[in-house]
């Protein structure tokens, strides 16, 4: 007898053809009359709506609109994005965060320029081998602007699909996930189909919500199983709770009269490319002030005789709260690096033109309120 218990196979998700008739019209209707005003909403021009989706990973509705609305007026259209200096690029993305999308789409843009003529592909395949573009955005873009009938599935369809199917297992378990694709293929409808995956998104967005539904006004309740068996607050199951580790770092702004020394970090870095103060997690073995010159020295060669705490700045990363610590220290001398691509001291009226994460941006907005109140 194997030791590992056999997982239950999940019955593959079925809907008689009067209810998936059923589900298509009321969630269209209820679309028509419910859905946002939102600006790639207006377009069926498939590099726009890449944008849009590109954007929308991991990221509120709110905080996109203008972020968009100013990324497509910098870059109207795939052939001037993929022209485009990627510090530039970054810089229209800078407080947006998970900066990696913003790489992965100029480097798309550059290899569709290059190798379809600049012309958005209309096949799944021919997308699939582009940086950034996975199952989800493929069929989101090609369903959006050409109506291709194609499934989608992201986190708020994921749970208004678990919920329709009264599915009772770990929605991002691998059975789990195969199921709900199955299940977003089985219920389109033969046509608007791009306006059904909106509504869909839209439906789990503004109803099927996380927390306190709206049963009452969903368009689906009628067929919806979770709500029959009253398994609402149930579904979807959820996954062990992640434990958050706490790290704790110490930056070092290191200025020079008032500019302040900024690294921009390298390729195949998190956050590569954005500029940023030396930060490292201290060795404990050290005393404070001898980890803040370690840091120094290691990132930028320099070391300062004393460093001021100016305050801290706490951000979430994935699996990890982190609490960095800020110093300020006064330094003179050469600068140089075998970390970061390229080194400045940065004026305060130049920290404009640099992009920085949003806990860099923070740490930075620190140092110059800092010298700013400073006698030098």
């Amino acid at each position: 007898m194997s030791k590992h218990k056999k997982q239950e196979a999940i019955p593959k998700p079925s809907l008689l053809p009067s209810a998936r008739k059923l589900l298509g019209t009321s969630l269209l209707f209820w679309f028509a009359e419910r859905k946002r005003d939102l600006p790639w909403r207006k377009t069926k021009d498939p590099y726009s709506i890449w944008v849009s989706e590109i954007m929308l990973q991991q990221t509120q509705v709110a905080t996109v609109i203008p972020y968009f609305e100013r990324f497509l007026k910098s870059f109207p259209t795939l052939d001037i994005l993929a022209a485009a200096d990627e510090q530039e690029v970054l810089m229209h993305w800078q407080g947006l965060g998970y900066y990696r999308r913003a790489r992965m789409m100029h480097q798309a843009a550059k290899i569709i320029l290059s190798n379809h003529d600049g012309i958005f592909p209309r096949e799944p395949e021919a997308l699939a081998q582009l940086p950034g573009l996975g199952r989800y955005t493929r069929n989101a873009v090609l369903s959006q602007a050409f109506d291709y009938r194609l499934p989608i599935l992201e986190a708020n369809t994921k749970r208004v699909l678990a919920r329709l199917f009264g599915l009772m297992q770990d929605i991002d378990s691998s059975s789990g996930n195969k199921f709900l694709w199955e299940a977003a293929e089985e219920i389109l409808p033969e046509s608007d189909i791009g306006a059904f995956n909106q509504a869909m998104m839209e439906l789990g967005s503004l109803v099927c919500t996380v927390s306190s539904p709206k049963c009452g006004s969903c368009p689906l309740s009628t067929i919806c199983l979770a709500r029959q068996s009253d398994l609402v607050g149930n579904i979807p199951v959820k996954k062990k709770k992640v434990v958050v580790t706490q790290v704790a770092e110490l930056a070092t702004v290191l200025v020079n009269g008032k500019k302040i020394l900024l690294g921009k970090r390298p390729a195949g870095q998190r956050w590569a490319g954005l500029w940023e103060v030396p930060h490292d997690t201290p060795t404990y073995d050290f005393s404070e002030l001898k980890a803040l010159r370690s840091i120094s020295k290691k990132y930028v060669s320099l070391m300062p005789r004393k460093f001021l705490e100016i305050g801290r700045v706490v951000h979430p990363v994935t699996r990890f709260k982190i609490t960095v610590r800020v110093f300020l220290g006064k330094v003179s001398g050469r600068a140089k690096s075998g970390f970061y691509e390229e080194l400045a001291w940065v004026a305060p009226e130049e920290m404009g033109g640099f992009p920085k994460s949003s806990p860099q941006s923070k740490i930075i907005a620190m140092a110059l309120k800092a010298l700013a109140g400073s006698k030098t």
